[in-house]
């Protein structure tokens, strides 16, 4: 398997070049990256498997502009710039497919909720998460990924949804204060 920072740079430079087996070996590298990415966006297991391959056909087609500057870390920079990709292929799917728009009602302003969603989730586990998570509306739920889990700002969510950066923060505030409630009730406590 992929081990070294030259095997990286080699089978990036293949898929550059659109060779086949660099791009299956690739493929194969990052397939479970690519999607616990989606399945934290679609729950469904069909649509996750065509984001998948939506998210690689975009990946291998726009590899060339992968520019990894910092050879000590060229797997997390290429894992973050494939993240982008595969985030960018679920919003916009959820668009078509959904039809969600990532609005805030008129005149709606950002609640500020307490932070304790993290400590509540501390009790639960990975699987219960997801399933919580999944149970947000796909709006709040693409929020809460792209800032909670992808680490995107404000800014940047507001660039790729189209919406202001405070609809972005509103959303956020929502999606939290509904993954609390799904929590309490769940009777998962906290001292």
């Amino acid at each position: 398997m992929i081990k070294t920072t030259a095997q990286i740079q080699e089978l990036i430079n293949g898929c550059a070049q659109n060779n086949r087996l660099h791009q299956q070996t690739m493929y194969l590298y990052l397939h479970s990256y690519v999607a616990a990415i989606c399945c934290r966006y679609v729950g469904n297991t069909v649509e996750v498997e065509e984001l998948i391959s939506e998210s690689f056909i975009k990946f291998f087609k726009n590899i060339h502009l992968f520019n990894g500057a910092n050879n000590h870390q060229l797997e997390a920079q290429l894992k973050g710039w494939l993240k982008r990709v595969v985030a960018n292929t679920c919003i916009d799917f959820l668009r078509k497919r959904h039809q969600t728009t990532f609005t805030v009602a008129a005149g709606t302003e950002a609640e500020m909720v307490a932070d304790t969603t993290a400590d509540s989730l501390a009790g639960l586990s990975y699987k219960d998460i997801i399933a919580c998570i999944k149970q947000l509306s796909p709006a709040y739920r693409t929020i809460f990924n792209l800032h909670v889990i992808e680490g995107f700002t404000h800014e940047e969510i507001a660039t790729m949804l189209h919406i202001t950066t405070g609809a972005s923060k509103s959303s956020l505030n929502k999606a939290k204060s509904n993954l609390k409630k799904m929590i309490t009730q769940m009777g998962i406590t906290h001292d």
